[in-house]
Formats: C-alpha cells, sequence, structure tokens
C-alpha cells in the first residue's frame, strides 16, 4: 500500500500532478491517497521533494506447502484431437511426479471430450478431470482460468503445467493471480529439486541470451507453461488404468462476458510448422524479398513448411505466422533446412531440437554451423537452384 508520511507532506501537489490514474489529491495541504484508484506505480513516490511518500509491502500470511501434493497438466484439444504440447507435458509430468512420489492428474476441459480421457491415461496421466460443458465448447480465457482455479483452490496441486500456445498465454497467467502464485512462461526445461521439492524452471532470458533457472519457493502451486516441441512425450500406453472424474461446473464458474461470434481458421499452403516433418526457413542470406521463392519451391518440392527468422517477417517479406524463435514458434522436425540463416541464439531457442539441421551460409564462422548436423559454406542464392532442381527431378515434381 502507498503510505503519506503526514508530517513530511508540505502539500505542494507534485504527486498529484504526476499520478496517472488520478489516485492522490490534496486536500487541507496534505496529500490523501484513494487505495481503489493506486496502483503502486511508484511514481509519486520518485517525484515527492520531500520524501513522505513509501510504497509499504503487504505481509501475506505464509502458505503450508506440505499440504499442496500432485503434479497437474492442463490439456488442450483442438478440432482433430489434442494439441502435441498435452502429450509432451505429460512425459514430463510423469518423470515429475515419480521423483516427487505423487499422482500425475490431467485437466480435459471442453464440449463433448470426456471420451477423450482415456487417452491422456495413455499418455501418463493417473487421474484425469473431466469438465465437459456445452458452455465451453468455445474457448473463452474468462472461463476457463476461473475453472481451474476453482479446482486448484480445492484439489491443492503443488506443479500445474501449460502449453506456451496462444490458449495457455490467454489464461494461465490469470489463474497464477487468482491463485496468487508466481508463474514462469515460456519454459524449455522444468526438473525438480528434490530436498525443497521446488520446480526448476527454464527459460531464456536478456532475449535469449542466456537461461534463466526460476523458482517459487515460498508459494504453491507452482506454475509453468512451456514450448511446444521442447518435451518428448511417452509413446501410448494402452494397459494403463487411471481414475476419471467428472466436475460440474456451477454457473458462476461458467459466466463470462465475451460472446464469440466467429472461429476462423487461416488457410497455409503446405504442412503447418508445428506438424511438419520438415521446414526449409528463409534468413537474411536471401538478401533480396524477390529471391524468398527460392525457399519456397525447395518446400514445395520437398512437402514441407516454410519458415522464417524475424528479419525476414519484419521486413514483411512473408507473415509473421511463419516465424520460428524465441519470439515465434519452437519446431522440431525431422529436417530441418536454414537457408542463408546465421544462428542468433533467439533463433536458435526455436529449432535446435530438430533431429537433423542443414545450414546454408556463406559465412564460414555463422552460429548456425555450431548446431547443424550438416553445413554447405556457400551463397544460398546459388545452392538453392540446384538443390531444387535436383530434388523435383528425383520426385518427378514440376515447379
Amino acid at each position: 500500500m502507498l503510505k503519506i508520511d503526514i508530517e513530511k507532506c508540505i502539500g505542494c501537489g507534485e504527486c498529484e500532478e504526476v499520478c496517472s490514474f488520478g489516485a492522490i489529491t490534496v486536500e487541507d495541504e496534505k496529500a490523501k491517497v484513494d487505495p481503489g484508484l493506486c496502483t503502486l506505480c511508484g511514481t509519486c513516490v520518485d517525484t515527492c521533494p520531500e520524501g513522505a511518500l513509501e510504497i509499504e509491502a503487504e505481509e501475506k500470511e505464509a502458505k503450508d506447502l506440505s499440504k499442496w501434493k500432485g503434479v497437474w497438466v492442463v490439456s488442450e484439444t483442438r478440432a482433430d484431437g489434442f494439441a502435441p504440447v498435452t502429450f509432451e507435458l505429460l512425459g514430463k509430468a510423469r518423470e515429475l511426479g515419480d521423483r516427487l512420489s505423487v499422482d500425475v492428474t490431467a485437466l480435459l476441459l471442453g464440449s463433448g471430450v470426456k471420451e477423450m480421457a482415456q487417452e491422456l491415461i495413455q499418455r501418463g496421466a493417473d487421474r484425469v478431470i473431466v469438465v465437459d460443458h456445452p458452455e465451453l465448447s468455445d474457448f473463452v480465457d474468462e472461463a476457463y482460468s476461473k475453472i481451474v482455479a476453482h479446482l486448484a483452490e480445492k484439489e491443492r496441486p503443488e506443479i500445474i503445467i501449460a502449453g506456451a500456445t496462444a490458449r495457455g498465454r490467454a489464461f494461465v497467467p490469470q489463474v497464477a493471480t487468482m491463485l496468487e502464485t508466481g508463474l514462469t512462461a515460456d519454459c524449455t526445461g522444468l526438473e525438480i529439486e528434490e530436498d525443497s521439492r521446488n520446480l526448476l524452471q527454464t527459460r531464456p532470458a536478456f532475449g535469449g541470451n542466456l537461461m534463466a533457472t526460476i523458482i517459487c519457493d515460498d508459494r504453491r502451486p507452482q506454475m509453468a507453461t512451456v514450448r511446444p516441441h521442447v518435451l518428448k512425450a511417452m509413446e501410448p500406453d494402452k494397459e494403463r488404468d487411471g481414475e476419471i472424474i467428472d466436475f460440474e461446473p456451477s454457473p458462476e464458474l461458467l459466466k463470462h462476458r465475451v460472446r464469440v461470434v466467429e472461429s476462423v481458421v487461416e488457410e497455409v499452403e503446405g504442412p503447418g510448422l508445428t506438424e511438419a516433418d520438415i521446414i526449409v526457413t528463409a534468413g537474411r542470406g536471401l538478401e533480396q524479398k524477390e529471391n524468398l521463392h527460392l525457399v519456397e519451391d525447395l518446400a514445395k518440392c520437398l512437402d514441407a513448411g516454410v519458415g522464417a527468422t524475424r528479419a525476414i517477417t519484419d521486413a514483411g517479406w512473408i507473415s509473421s505466422s511463419h516465424q520460428i524463435g524465441q519470439t515465434g514458434a519452437t519446431v522440431a522436425p525431422k529436417l530441418y533446412i536454414a537457408c542463408g540463416v546465421s544462428g542468433a541464439i533467439q533463433h536458435l531457442v526455436g529449432m535446435q531440437g530438430s533431429e537433423i539441421i542443414v545450414a546454408i551460409n556463406k559465412d564460414k564462422d555463422a552460429p548456425i554451423f555450431d548446431v547443424a548436423t550438416y553445413a554447405i559454406v556457400a551463397d544460398v542464392k546459388d545452392i538453392l537452384p540446384a538443390l531444387i532442381k535436383k530434388v523435383c527431378k528425383e520426385r518427378g515434381i514440376d515447379v
């Protein structure tokens, strides 16, 4: 809360002038604060010439961490089934659960989804809490966040993980706020500190130039969103048994202020980035937008997805939906062909999990070669036409 030392305050009004939220007024030559409007931004504290303002942290009662047990995975469904990140999360959750000697629970929210619950058990869950309701046929972050927070308050899991997808990024931060706990976004690794049972959450920091490991040691649950394609999914075990629990949400939990008017699925030529077995990526080595067709033609020959670095999407050569890297998609195809890509760490974060990486760059010292399986030191504009001709001839394709 914002505390005002009345003895020091001279009623100069400077705090009132700099407050963007109208939270401070000067009455009878003394500053007064409206707690309902104050956001604790601290601007007034820095401005006060007399040092009469101070932000005083509220002491919250520490939670009894021993009462929080279990690992939860928030599953994500699509029209054609589960998003692949769900199975990746379950594989890691199974590992974490075994380390902590606790059950793994999957949350399954949606409409007409109950029959999908058994697949989550086959992929590593011990329990599946199913919230199947017509009001959840369209994803609305407000309803999802209220339901997940309600269930977490009721059952007290010590860890909750979800995919760092458009959906996960929309509602998981709201859940963390409701539960008054921390959240580490866009993780690339999760491990357990066994003595403390803390979740070690690793993610890129400082523009991807280093990896930071974050812990939430005095609050529960520990929450993280994880990038797709950085964890390994378990193979399904059709013999696994588990418990399926139905939860009927109250009208209050389902209440939201959004009406979905229309859902539009973007149509793309060729396989999407996250599903593609082969990806051909354009970098600045192409030099001109007119040369982008070389990457697109090779991708067509290989039935591959087309990727791009941030420099290419920022230049407007191709849609940002093709961007791969820290601020784009994370991919792990069987074959990744980097065409004129230098290999900045921000890009490597998004593709270094690929099985085979072929890099083409005329700079023999380019960082991309540090992660490449095969390196071709040459001008990409000379290599691609020959490669396209050879591949298309072998596959009987006209480009």
